[in-house]
Parts: structure tokens; C-alpha cells; sequence
């Protein structure tokens, strides 16, 4: 099989699109796959890593306002669509596949041109703008949650699959957990909480945590935090300025490299609501804090948040509301309360999914004659 796949921008654009790779690789080992994005986002660092071959286009997200600047960006994407026509000419692929950022508007709708079968791939609950527009251009969109469906409109097959994660639920032995737990610097007599804003942190996140400290609210609880590795020096200085170098049951770090054994352990996740979290969240069965990024298109991590809240899973606090005394407070109401605490994770379980990469798989076979 011959294969396109137009990923840009961010991990959760990216990293679906590779897990589709290596599916498609695994079943037909002789498929030859090269990916789509631009010169600006993670594609040109994790598709070669992942031993793939990119070839880049301009593309960019157009703004209904009128400035040199967007006249600009509408050139260099019109420019873009032309060059990824190109690319699929030179290539002839069997399917041209998006799973996300602007790159598949120019990618796609040059593929539904030169009459190639395509398949687009929507991690959020509400879908972006470029799966709107290209609802009529392609044979299938798979969605990683059954709130999308609606939601799309004049869409030809719309298939509920999920999203492909790295993370999935173990069971560990207890010899294990403590093994983790301790790693971490932690102890299995209470509660632990992972807090983590993503690859990058998150500063008003971390805002919150700091203040826990400096009014050591966190009696009943543990914290792991992953504060990102550019704010972790920021976290140290604001701790040392304080004169807090003793911190207790709270252990912060810049980044997490054993995260599935991590989510595995802990009680409860305080996180962004990206659809890859979600979703792995649900995979775990854990309860959850969330704080939706605010300023995202059609704020679209606060519609991802709404799905575990509607169903008991998790609890939302706006980014603008967020402060320790909050967080602390919304932590207690969860771990104090531990009937409840299990109900939540058991609620999470209602939308896990399993199978995604043979789903999606399937999709692509039924496309490909």
C-alpha cells in the first residue's frame, strides 16, 4: 500500500498519524508511507525520528479578518495546494490520510481533485474548521468521540473509532506499584495526584501547585507534578525565594519519561484536556481535574473536558478561575470521598476504547481497492 498522511503542528496531530503508520506498516510490511506537514511544527522532528520520510508545504489557518498578513498566508497556502498536488502526482498513493492542523486542507482537497481516496482522522470532540470544510472532500472521517458525530455535517461516513495512545491500563503487582510510587519520591500512605500541563507545562497550572506549597495545603494528598522544562527552573526560584527548600508530599520535576506506569499508579490526574489525554484518561479508568486551555479554536479542549464530566468522570475548572485554594479544594472533594473517587474512574471506563488501530485499519482497507 501506498500511503500519504498529512500531520502538522502539535504531538496530537502528529503522534495519531504515526501510530496510523505503524498499523499499516505491521499488516503490510512492503507499504511505502511518507508524511505531509510544514517546516513549523513537531512533524520535522518526531516523523524522522519515527523513521519516516516528510516533505514540506507551506499552509496556515485563514482568519476571516482582512490584513496584508492574512492575504499573505492565503498566497503561500494557495501556493501550498498546489505543491501537495505535486507531491500526490509524483507519489501516487493509494490514500491520502489527515489526522490533523492545517496542513490537510491544502493536502486532502488536493487528493478529492486528482480523485484519490481520502480518510480524515478528528481527535476533538468538536471538530476544527478544516474538517468542516473538507466534510464533502472525503470518503471517510473517523472520530475519536461519539459527541463529534453530530457535529459533522454533509459528511459522506463519519466512523466512531477513537484515538491511537501510547498509554494503556496495567495491572501491576503490589510489589510494583511501590516500586513505582517510591521512584517517585513518594510513599503508597496517601493519595497521589499527578498534575501535568502537558510536554511544554503549563503556567497557570503550575501557578496553582506553588501555592499549595507555600500554604502547605496538601495534608491529606500527594503531588507528582510534571511542570514542563522550561518552568521547572521558574518553580525552583519562586520556591527558594520563598525560603521553601523542604518540600513535603509534593514532588515536582520537569518531565515525566515513565508516564504509563505513573498514570497507572496515582489516584487522580490534573491535566489540560487535549484529546490524546482524554482519552488516555478514560483508557485508565481514572478520575480527573481538568483545565481546558482557554484561547484554542471553537475552544475545543473545553468540549473534550465535557465528555467525562457529563458522565461523573471528572471535574472542570476554567483556566481563569484556577488558584491553589481552588485546586486543593476540588482535590479534597474527589480523594476524601473515596466511594465516589472509584465511581468516577469507573465512569471514565464508559468511554474507553480498544482495538483503535484495527479500526482504523479496517477504514482504510474499505478505501482501498
Amino acid at each position: 500500500m501506498r500511503v500519504i498522511i498529512a500531520a502538522a503542528g502539535t504531538a496530537g496531530h502528529i503522534n495519531p498519524g504515526l501510530a496510523i503508520a505503524n498499523k499499516i506498516k505491521q499488516e503490510e510490511k512492503d507499504s511505502n508511507i511518507i508524511f505531509i506537514g510544514t517546516t513549523r511544527g513537531l512533524e520535522n522532528d518526531l516523523v524522522p525520528r519515527a523513521g519516516y520520510k516528510l516533505k514540506t508545504i507551506d499552509a496556515y489557518g485563514l482568519s476571516k479578518k482582512v490584513s496584508i498578513d492574512n492575504i499573505k498566508k492565503m498566497c503561500k497556502t494557495l501556493k501550498g495546494y498546489g505543491d501537495a498536488k505535486k507531491i500526490i502526482k509524483d507519489f501516487k498513493p493509494d490514500i491520502v490520510i489527515g489526522t490533523g492542523g492545517y496542513i490537510c486542507g491544502a493536502t486532502i482537497s488536493a487528493a478529492h481533485k486528482l480523485k484519490i481516496p481520502t480518510l480524515l482522522h478528528e481527535s476533538n470532540a468538536f471538530p476544527g474548521r478544516a474538517v468542516k470544510m473538507l466534510a464533502k472532500k472525503t470518503n471517510t472521517i473517523l472520530v475519536s468521540f461519539k459527541d463529534a458525530i453530530p457535529r459533522i455535517k454533509k459528511s459522506r461516513n463519519v466512523v466512531y473509532t477513537g484515538t491511537p495512545v501510547k498509554i494503556s491500563k496495567k495491572e501491576y503487582s503490589i510489589d510494583k506499584k511501590v516500586k513505582i510510587i517510591k521512584d517517585m519520591g513518594l510513599n503508597e500512605a496517601k493519595p497521589i495526584i499527578l498534575v501535568f500541563g502537558g510536554s511544554q507545562g503549563a503556567k497557570k497550572i503550575n501557578e496553582a501547585i506553588i501555592e499549595i506549597v507555600k500554604n502547605k495545603l496538601n495534608k491529606n494528598y500527594q503531588i507528582i507534578c510534571a511542570s514542563g522544562p522550561k518552568q521547572y527552573d521558574v518553580i525552583k526560584e519562586e520556591l527558594e525565594n520563598s525560603n521553601i527548600n523542604n518540600i513535603e508530599n509534593i514532588k515536582i520535576v520537569p518531565y515525566i519519561y515513565n508516564m504509563e506506569e505513573v498514570m497507572n499508579v496515582v489516584d487522580v490526574i490534573v491535566s489540560r484536556s487535549g484529546a490524546m489525554t482524554i482519552t488516555e484518561i478514560s483508557n485508565l479508568g481514572k478520575p480527573s481535574i481538568l483545565i481546558p486551555l482557554p484561547n484554542v479554536s471553537h475552544n475545543h479542549q473545553l468540549h473534550n473536558a465535557k465528555v467525562l464530566e457529563k458522565i461523573g468522570a471528572a471535574k472542570i475548572l476554567l483556566n481563569d478561575k484556577v488558584e491553589g485554594s481552588l485546586l486543593n479544594k476540588t482535590i479534597e472533594e474527589i480523594i476524601l470521598n473515596r466511594r465516589n473517587m472509584e465511581q468516577m474512574g469507573k465512569n471514565a471506563l464508559k468511554i474507553s476504547t480498544n482495538n483503535v488501530e484495527d479500526k482504523i485499519y479496517d477504514e482504510i482497507r474499505k478505501l482501498v481497492k
